[in-house]
């Protein structure tokens, strides 16, 4: 097939981390709690609410929700040592996203160039700027004259595009880059890709490439840890957060889940199907296990005596971090699968685990880069195979 790129366009002005201005032509419903983080919102989506009781919480919304994806680099102390395992990391991801592509509904929708975009964003841009430069031009100081945003990097996601081929579409490594951008605070453009349609100027900027790629300054980075690495490197701090895992474990916290996930919906044999359910608990155990386990850096900086359960909210402590990035659009992708096609909800007593999705759930830098639930069912209508009789 010959698929095709389409390509409205979001943009995120990030003039510090947490503050966005969006502009997203898709046709979303308009939630008054996320419309007051925004400016020049045309349609908003809903974000999904974060899970109260494991299992019976439920995401708000249908036309607007989540999917997931994360993050495999470490901390600069341990470098060295991840470097061994880099060959069996970059492995999985491949596999992985072999998955993914495997689900992805092909999406056809009129084209819409990238020249008109970027057009439609330079006049709504200079029309929100006119007002600052001109009381600046009257108080005759050139210093109150530039915008803060315009400092930071020229930076362009593409994303996979849902059905209609504008809104996001399922796809975990498309959100654990949105995921790290936003986090990063800094100013970027997301461009979702029709997978159906391939204008020429999309397809010469990366030949045979699927999305998720970027392009920062006018340079085409494709492979996922390598562009997220790159991020890392590029965008530091003073100005920016630094993302990774202080913990080197916190880097390969359920890498087994969404293999074991893939093979539970996959399969059509009734006789296999409380085996592969078993397997996968058991990689779900092993991530409550160590949520609830106080880290290295908890028990090192006075945060946690050793003994007892560890309360930090994320994988690697009370931040998201590039390992969160990684594993949390998967979690979503396997909480809506599995109910949806298996009837099967994350058990309850991982404590730990639900801990872990209620306060992912409350960030906005992971609802709002989520695809809709129907998107993910959809991608996988054909994937989830019905158990035989």
């Amino acid at each position: 097939m010959d698929p095709v790129y389409e390509t409205p366009e979001v943009i995120y002005d990030n003039q510090s981390p947490g503050i966005y201005d969006v502009t997203y032509e898709t046709p979303y419903a308009e939630p008054s709690d996320v419309m007051a983080e925004y400016e020049n919102i045309e349609r908003a989506r809903e974000a999904p609410a974060a899970p109260s009781l494991p299992p019976s919480a439920k995401r708000r919304g249908s036309s607007s929700s989540s999917s997931s994806s994360s993050s495999s680099s470490s901390s600069s102390s341990h470098s060295g040592d991840e470097k061994k395992g880099e060959g069996t990391v970059k492995r999985k991801e491949e596999s992985e996203k072999e998955e993914v592509e495997e689900s992805n509904i092909e999406l056809n929708l009129e084209r819409r160039s990238p020249e008109e975009a970027k057009k439609a964003n330079s006049s709504r841009k200079s029309s929100s700027s006119s007002s600052s430069s001109s009381s600046a031009s009257e108080k005759e100081e050139p210093e109150e004259k530039p915008e803060p945003e315009k400092d930071g990097p020229k930076i362009q996601l593409y994303v996979k595009a849902g059905s209609d081929g504008e809104s996001i579409g399922n796809c975990p490594f498309s959100q654990r880059l949105f995921m790290i951008l936003w986090l990063k605070g800094v100013v970027f453009n997301v461009t979702t890709v029709d997978l159906k349609r391939k204008p020429a100027d999309l397809h010469n900027l990366a030949p045979g490439t699927h999305p998720p790629f970027l392009t920062f300054q006018g340079e085409v980075l494709t492979d996922v840890n390598k562009v997220e690495e790159y991020l890392e490197e590029m965008l530091v701090p003073p100005k920016y957060p630094k993302l990774a895992a202080k913990n080197r474990e916190s880097n390969a916290a359920g890498n087994d889940i969404f293999a074991k996930f893939s093979a539970y919906v996959k399969n059509k044999r009734p006789d296999n199907n409380r085996v592969l359910e078993k397997s996968l608990e058991k990689a779900l155990a092993k991530l409550d296990e160590y949520l609830l386990s106080p880290t290295a850096d908890e028990v090192q900086n006075g945060r946690h005596s050793g003994d007892g359960e560890s309360k930090r909210k994320y994988l690697d402590g009370d931040e998201l971090t590039l390992a969160d990035c990684n594993l949390l659009p998967k979690l979503h992708v396997l909480k809506v699968v599995t109910k949806k096609y298996r009837n099967y909800d994350i058990p309850s007593e991982f404590k730990g685990l639900w801990r872990y999705l209620g306060n992912s759930y409350s960030r906005d830098e992971f609802t709002n880069t989520c695809a809709a639930d129907v998107e993910i069912e959809l991608a996988y209508k054909d994937v989830a195979k019905r158990l035989g009789k």
